[in-house]
């Protein structure tokens, strides 16, 4: 057995999601959709329910959804949920290559304080790695402890979009619908096709979150089915990009310039999020603002909203057994109300920071 999974790679060699990247044993008309959240309201217009697609070809540190970023599932395990060795031993019966047991003389605490049996199970995340889909799938489907959360479940766009319509009601009342995101969406190319158009059909609005790294391809395909988009811009500043997130800005940069081009009146919401020592100063932020002004701006759809930095992510690192690669460092607030004072000068501002001044 390989050490590492055919899936599990940081820079994939289909990163641009030129016909889609795929789980190697996944069926054709299946995606691994790790979440689906109903009832958000900051992901696009209205109510909306957002479909999670697992997989990204980019590493930003900052990612509050690390369960995003590999293609194939995983496990996320909580130690302090764990009955011990003395009550169940199930997990190393099912999967002994990837289970032990601690052997400590007192329970101890996680970084939350939550205790953690004296007895507890280890899991060993190199050991699930190795794993085939279907024993990753059963070793955390069978924890009575529930100690264990498969991230990554396939469905088919039809089992999609049965659960994503059942909210119509609020999508009728509210101008929302489905936003699809990720890990980024357009890796999925021909699946998200499909998904967005299945929408159509069935009366509901779309939207996407991405990145922007793709294929300008596959961008196109489902911006011709969707009714806006949210789009991150990062940086101008391509080293800056390829040093927080493994690569550049390029191609993200040239993909909208063509979607503004060939798809001038899509609503685009703009968003970057202010990252400390990556992008927080208001000269990072005016550069952007310049470059989708010379976009078109306004007339070309296009709106603007700054994020600030939280870490509301850095725990799933630790169920993953990855360390938090931002460590304990803080956004300067004061500094984000003054990039957020400057967008607000603009024509850019999105409706979200207007209603923030209210």
């Amino acid at each position: 057995m390989n050490s590492v999974s055919p899936w599990k790679s940081t820079t994939h060699p289909n990163a641009h999601g030129d016909a889609g990247m795929r789980h190697p044993h996944l069926d054709a008309d299946k995606a691994l959709v790790f979440n689906i959240q109903h009832y958000s309201l900051h992901d696009g217009p209205g109510i909306r329910t957002i479909v999670f697609l697992k997989g990204c070809p980019l590493r930003c540190r900052w990612c509050c959804n690390p369960e995003s970023q590999e293609f194939g599932p995983e496990i996320s395990y909580s130690p302090s949920k764990c009955i011990g060795k003395a009550a169940c031993s199930w997990c190393t019966r099912i999967c002994p290559q990837a289970m032990d047991f601690r052997d400590d003389s007192e329970p101890s605490k996680d970084a939350t304080g939550n205790v953690i049996p004296a007895d507890a199970a280890i899991l060993r995340h190199d050991g699930v790695n190795a794993l085939s889909a279907d024993a990753v799938t059963r070793l955390a489907n069978h924890c009575p402890a529930k100690a264990m959360t498969l991230e990554g479940k396939a469905m088919t766009v039809k089992e999609v979009l049965d659960v994503v319509q059942r909210d119509e009601v609020f999508f009728d009342r509210s101008g929302g619908g489905l936003t699809v995101s990720g890990g980024e969406p357009l890796t999925h190319r021909t699946y998200l096709r499909s998904l967005l158009a299945g929408a159509h059909e069935r009366g509901i609005t779309t939207a996407i979150e991405t990145c922007g790294y793709a294929s300008y391809a596959a961008l196109h395909d489902a911006a011709e089915h969707l009714d806006s988009i949210l789009f991150d811009v990062k940086s101008m500043d391509t080293v800056a990009h390829r040093q927080w997130t493994d690569f550049g800005n390029e191609r993200i940069l040239d993909n909208l310039r063509q979607l503004c081009r060939d798809f001038p009146d899509m609503p685009k919401l703009i968003r970057t999020p202010i990252i400390p020592g990556f992008n927080d100063s208001r000269k990072a932020v005016s550069d952007i603002i310049d470059f989708l002004h010379e976009l078109g701006g306004t007339a070309v759809g296009i709106r603007y909203q700054p994020l600030p930095y939280h870490r509301f992510g850095a725990g799933k690192y630790a169920a993953l057994g990855r360390p938090y690669p931002m460590g304990n460092v803080k956004l300067d607030m004061d500094l984000f109300a003054q990039i957020r004072e400057d967008v607000l000068t603009t024509d850019l501002a999105a409706p979200a920071l207007l209603k923030d001044e209210e």
